[in-house]
Order: C-alpha cells, then sequence, then structure tokens
C-alpha cells in the first residue's frame, strides 16, 4: 500500500488501549494484566485514605476474573451536568477523566495514588467483560461491558436501585486474552501487593479470597496497625543490632520556582542487621520499585552522616577511602512511606518518583534526623559504623582479590607468570596450534615424546580435578590446576551470578585452535575427561 495522506488513522474508543496496551500497562504480558489490576485496587485504597471505608477485599476466580469490593462512597455513575455526560461514561469509557486532578487544592483525594484519570478506563477497555455495582448511599447502581463497550441494555447505560443500605463499589472483571499474552495472575502476586498495601496504609484491612479447584474458598487478611514500624519488626525478626527508628515530618515546597507549592508527608523507618538487608521506597501507597527521589534522598543523607560520623571518631586508616552506599546498604533495613498533593511519576506504573522538591527535602530532613539519632545514641553509631567499615574493608578485599584473580587468568605466560609442567608448542599460528591434556606425568612423557612439538602442547592434570557443577566460584578459582587450564588456554572466564567481571570471556583471546582431552580408556580415565568438560 502506498504511504500518503490517508495512511494516518486514529485509534477510537476501546482500541486506543486494546491495540496498545503496553502504553498504559508498561506490557502487554502477565506484567500489564497484574498492573491493571492494582488499577482498580488503587481506587479503593484512596477512597479508604479519605476516610471511607477500612476494608478492602478481592475475590479471585478460577475462571481468572478478579472482584474488589470496598466499602467507599461509590463511584459517581449518574449525570454529570458540567460535563454533559453520564459519569460512568467518564470514569469507565474516557481516558484521562476523573476526580484527582485537583488534589493540591485539598477537597479530595489530596494523597491520592490514582492521579491521571486512566487506571480504571483502560482497565475496563482491556476486559473481556466488567460488571460494577456501586452504592452511594441514596441509590445503587449496576452496569455491565463487554470488550470495551456499556452493555448494560437501556438508554441511560445504567440501572438504578434502592441503596442496599451499605455504601462502596464492587468491579469484576476478567482481563481479556485478545489484549494480553497471558492472564494467569498467579497467588503470589496478590499476597505481595496486599501485604505491601497494608504495610503503607495504618490499619486499613485488606481480605483476599481465593477459589480453589473444589469449588471451596481460601481467605487471607492483611493489616499493619502501625504500618512499616510494624512491617521493619516483622521482617527484622531478632536480628537487630540497634534499635529501630521512625521517623515523620510534613513539607511544603515547590519544584521550580513558578510551580505551585504543594505538601509532602515524609515517613521513614531505618535499622540496622548482620543478616537482613531491605531497602523498600513507596509513595502514596505505590512501590516505588526504581526508587526515584526518595532513593538518592536516603542514600545521600546516609553515605553524608555515616561517612562524618567515622570521620569525627577517627576510625578511618591512614589513606583509606570513604564509605560508600555499597557498604551501609548491606547491614542495612530501611523503608520510606511518602506522600504528597502533587506527584510526577515516571510514567503511568508509577514505580519511580521524579520530584525535584521531594528529593530534597527528604535528604535535608534524613541528614538532620540521623544527625541527631547519632549525637543522642553514640553506642548505636558506633556499632553501625564498625559494621559498616568491616562491610566495605571486606569488599575492597573481595575487588583486589577479584583484581588480582584476573590478572592470574588473563596474563600471558612468560618465566615470570609460567605453568608447572606446561610444553609449549613452537608455532604462534592460531590456526594449527593444539593443546593436549593429558592425565598426569607418565602420560606427560608419552605423548611429549610422540608429538609433533612444532604445533601441539602439553599440559598434565593431577588426578580427579574440582566438580565445577557442585561447587562455588570462590572455591573454583582457588583450584591451582583450574586456574592453570584457564591461564593456557586463555579467552578468561564466563561467570553468570554474584561475581562481577572475574575476567570477561573473549573468544578471540584463546591461545588454541583445538583442545584435546586426553585421558585413560578407563573408568577413572572417563571420570577426568567428564570433569574436565564440565570445568570448560
Amino acid at each position: 500500500m502506498k504511504y500518503g495522506d490517508n495512511s494516518l488513522k486514529a485509534l477510537k474508543g476501546p482500541d486506543r488501549v486494546r491495540k496498545r496496551p503496553a502504553v498504559i500497562f508498561g506490557s502487554d504480558g502477565i506484567e500489564g494484566c497484574r498492573h491493571s489490576v492494582f488499577e482498580i485496587l488503587s481506587n479503593s485504597i484512596d477512597e479508604a485514605r479519605e476516610g471511607y471505608g477500612n476494608e478492602i477485599t478481592v475475590r479471585v476466580y478460577a475462571d481468572k476474573s478478579v472482584e474488589i469490593s470496598d466499602k467507599g462512597r461509590g463511584i459517581p455513575i449518574d449525570y454529570n451536568s458540567r460535563e454533559e455526560k453520564y459519569n460512568w461514561e467518564l470514569a469507565f469509557c474516557t481516558l484521562y477523566a476523573g476526580g484527582k486532578y485537583d488534589n493540591n487544592s485539598g477537597d479530595n483525594y489530596s494523597f491520592a495514588l490514582g492521579l491521571n484519570g486512566l487506571g480504571l478506563c483502560a482497565t475496563q477497555f482491556s476486559a473481556e467483560y466488567m460488571e460494577v455495582v456501586a452504592d452511594n448511599g441514596k441509590y445503587c447502581y449496576s452496569l455491565r461491558f463487554e470488550k470495551g463497550y456499556n452493555t448494560t441494555g437501556n438508554d441511560k447505560g445504567f440501572i438504578r436501585t434502592r441503596t442496599s443500605g451499605v455504601t462502596g463499589t464492587t468491579i469484576r472483571w476478567r482481563p481479556d486474552l485478545a489484549v494480553f499474552t497471558d492472564i494467569n495472575i498467579t497467588p503470589d502476586y496478590f499476597d505481595d501487593i496486599l501485604r505491601r498495601q497494608a504495610v503503607v496504609n495504618d490499619g486499613l484491612r485488606f481480605v483476599l479470597e481465593s477459589e480453589q479447584a473444589d469449588d471451596n474458598w481460601s481467605t487471607k487478611t492483611y493489616c499493619y496497625q502501625n504500618g512499616i514500624a510494624d512491617y521493619l519488626r516483622e521482617v527484622a525478626g531478632d536480628t537487630l543490632f540497634t534499635l529501630p527508628q521512625v521517623w515523620e515530618a510534613e513539607r511544603r515546597g515547590r519544584d521550580r520556582e513558578d510551580k505551585d507549592e504543594y505538601r509532602v508527608k515524609l515517613k521513614a523507618a531505618l535499622a540496622f542487621s548482620n543478616t537482613v538487608r531491605v531497602i523498600e521506597h513507596y509513595h502514596n501507597s505505590s512501590w516505588l520499585e526504581y526508587g526515584g527521589a526518595p532513593d538518592k534522598a536516603m542514600r545521600a543523607a546516609l553515605v553524608s552522616q555515616v561517612d562524618g560520623f567515622i570521620k569525627q571518631s577517627g576510625k578511618y586508616n591512614k589513606g583509606e577511602s570513604k564509605v560508600t552506599f555499597a557498604d551501609i546498604e548491606d547491614c542495612m533495613i530501611f523503608i520510606s512511606n511518602n506522600f504528597s498533593t502533587q506527584t510526577s511519576y515516571e510514567n503511568q506504573t508509577k514505580k519511580s518518583v521524579t520530584n525535584r522538591f521531594i528529593a530534597e527535602a527528604m535528604t535535608d530532613w534524613l541528614r538532620h534526623q540521623i544527625e541527631v539519632y547519632f549525637l543522642e545514641n553514640k553506642d548505636d553509631a558506633s556499632r553501625i559504623c564498625a559494621q559498616v567499615l568491616v562491610n566495605k574493608r571486606s569488599r575492597e578485599n573481595a575487588e583486589s582479590t577479584r583484581l588480582n584473580l584476573k590478572k592470574k587468568l588473563s596474563g600471558t605466560i612468560d618465566m615470570t607468570n609460567r605453568v608447572g609442567k606446561f610444553v609449549d608448542c613452537r608455532s604462534k599460528d592460531l590456526s594449527l596450534r593444539e593443546l593436549y591434556i593429558v592425565e598426569g606425568d607418565s602420560a606427560l612423557g608419552a605423548v611429549k615424546t610422540a608429538r609433533n612439538a612444532e604445533f601441539q602442547a602439553v599440559i598434565p592434570i593431577r588426578g580427579k580435578i574440582l566438580n565445577c557443577l557442585k561447587s562455588g566460584y570462590d572455591k573454583i578459582f582457588k583450584n591451582d590446576i583450574i586456574t592453570d587450564l584457564i591461564k593456557v588456554m586463555g579467552g578468561g572466564v564466563e561467570v553468570q551470578k554474584h561475581v562481577k567481571d572475574i575476567h570477561a570471556f573473549n573468544i578471540d583471546n584463546f591461545r588454541w585452535n583445538k583442545v584435546i582431552i586426553c585421558t585413560d580408556a578407563d573408568v577413572d580415565g572417563f571420570q577426568i575427561r567428564t570433569l574436565v568438560l564440565t570445568m570448560l
């Protein structure tokens, strides 16, 4: 088809989400499907935070549909004279329509998790069906959508009856497999998200009901009466070597001189443990998986104050470098739970906050709180800084060992760095060079005599080498036979986890055209050959 003036088209109605779900939900896979659940849950949380209802129920059905019920004021459904539309059209069928745009005014939803007027509508558009019941204390409204369109079956688009006497909203829907590649949301997601929301919404009760294969239901409840303080004690158990600290404050400011002023509520819980490491940031109830402003503030404040205390105490060795955040986080539990009336999220998935004022305010506040804490609790401060120094020196020793090992594995073989009993060949032509790995000194003598010394080299190994499949990297690279083999072969090594760049593998640095494993034709020989292959 020729590209021209008629080639452009505008998506309309549900297609704006159904054809491009990743734009709203961050993915068209299971991650996006999960986020659609969070969008509905967040509206119920916002109602509870405004003081309407103290319990939210999530039901997960065997057919992959989800139902969320709250005891809030009920989503407005009826006619909106200002917009000259029914509210259900605005809430469920219009992107960028909602009641949380003026939250900085202090009237409604001051610290809302919902923000952009996208989540509810986008979830409805991406659903196979959605059934809604909303009770505002005067009337109870029922309506149904299918594939993004209202199918309730009357002119108004809803059925209105007398109130049931209990206000709130119940929404049941099934994510559409025509939109998402996967809608099988596993129980661990619901467990994780409801636990996190209970942590950051003090006293709010979440009930998870799951339909089982035998038509029975399992029920689990989540509630942290004291929020992040209770959560910190739960994750730490009896591992703490300092008492937990919980700090709160409120600040007002703006991201730029010409921008509106807004409020920020700051709350953080801090403790130190040798065995448990947890760092979590939340903003307006959203878990900031990528951190953003609060994470930058925490890092700057902690490094500044810990480094300052170590200098004042004279604990640094002469010429020693200062501590880094990596040294502090190795023994720290830190949870922040902040709220603001104006929030700049990185995107609709709300995994990072970018507000400049939040970063500045939180940095100054944390620096002050930690400084006061250290002054009033010198024993705790000394214990913390002593452990941080242990972490730092251990890290530096590990780094030194890593660099030495990298040099050992990658260095050229010469008179000062030779491998015992390795017999090289004369040729430097990589297309010809062959390396024979032989079993023991007697085999070395036999192969050395029979080889062509022009292009065939020999290295012996003593007995059965380490089983690398069942050994950690530390043990593997302390084995002289293995490190000698790697050094002779060249090319470095490639490791996958917990070890940074022992020596990046590069096949161009390999010194041989062929490597021949030459062992006895008996059980021991077969085992040695297998162990060498496993190492390779």
